[in-house]
């Protein structure tokens, strides 16, 4: 999954990029940073466990 693939699930469920952030445990501009290039695997696992997490 890349990030446009990541963008448009965090649009699709109505997701903030502060509430991933917080839910991660980084700084909402330290995720914004991420979401510039693409994310290292080890990233993707943990902003998808996040949305996950969020969405339930």
């Amino acid at each position: 999954m890349n990030n446009i693939e990541l963008r448009n699930l965090i649009i699709e469920k109505r997701i903030k990029f502060y509430e991933i952030a917080r839910e991660v445990g980084i700084a909402p501009t330290t995720f914004t940073i991420w979401m510039r290039d693409e994310l290292s695997d080890e990233k993707k696992v943990k902003v998808i466990k996040a949305i996950e997490s969020l969405t339930k």
